[in-house]
């Protein structure tokens, strides 16, 4: 962690904290942390700052706040993700954190196992666990927002028209297509498909929606991977 996620319920007093569980944990044993050391401290959806440690045992730390700075600024990038295996998924919900993704999409397709929708992974406070695992890593303190959408035809005929107006939205898909643009600084919509891609009746939809199309060159990529350096593509 480097940066310590606070939230309403840690404070016992309005510029003190007392911490028990996990983080508490990682001051001690990952940051070596003693009485009077500073560390950087944030709350939830808030402010950046420093805490003092007041009192250190084995059971809590007691940190008094002082909290002025704004968290980064995020991407001004939504993530339309085909849902991916649970596994592939606990990372990349972290990554988009990490990233300052500002909003992730998860959507089911024709490739889409139906047993990836029943994973616990999807459940609201295990995203928010594993949103902020990406925080704390990346030094940010705001959500991003994570929904999900089980009916492909309805969310792209009905609602990804009007996400994208007005601004820059891709595909990913491989083929004889242009190559995806570098830092476009603008907003945009990039839409991910499975492992095996999207099929060619998905394809034609979401380009009806007002996407275009386009690839990262001659290699396929794991999904992961395609989401990371596409991100990276886009904002360098």
């Amino acid at each position: 962690m480097n940066l310590i996620l606070l939230q309403a319920s840690d404070y016992v007093a309005p510029d003190r904290v007392r911490l028990s569980d996990q983080r508490a944990q990682h001051i001690r044993e990952v940051l070596g942390a003693v009485e009077k050391q500073i560390i950087k401290v944030g709350n939830i959806d808030g402010l950046i700052g420093s805490g003092e440690i007041l009192r250190i045992d084995n059971n809590s730390i007691e940190i008094n706040v002082a909290l002025s700075q704004q968290p980064p600024a995020k991407l001004p990038l939504t993530i339309i993700l085909a849902l991916p295996r649970p596994k592939m998924l606990r990372r990349i919900i972290r990554s988009v954190a990490e990233f300052g993704v500002r909003e992730l999409i998860l959507i089911n397709t024709f490739k889409v196992e139906k047993s990836y929708w029943q994973t616990p992974v999807l459940a609201p406070e295990i995203i928010r666990d594993y949103l902020l695992d990406g925080l704390q890593q990346s030094g940010d303190t705001v959500l991003p927002s994570v929904r999900l959408e089980k009916r492909f035809k309805p969310f792209v005929e009905d609602q990804l028209p009007q996400m994208v107006k007005d601004k820059l939205g891709l595909v990913a898909h491989p083929g004889v297509i242009p190559l995806c643009p570098v830092a476009i600084n603008q907003p945009c919509t990039l839409t991910i498909g499975p492992e095996g891609g999207f099929t060619p009746y998905e394809i034609e939809k979401l380009e009806d929606a007002g996407l275009q199309a386009v690839n990262m060159g001659t290699r396929i990529l794991r999904v992961e991977n395609a989401l990371t350096m596409l991100t990276a593509r886009l904002f360098v």
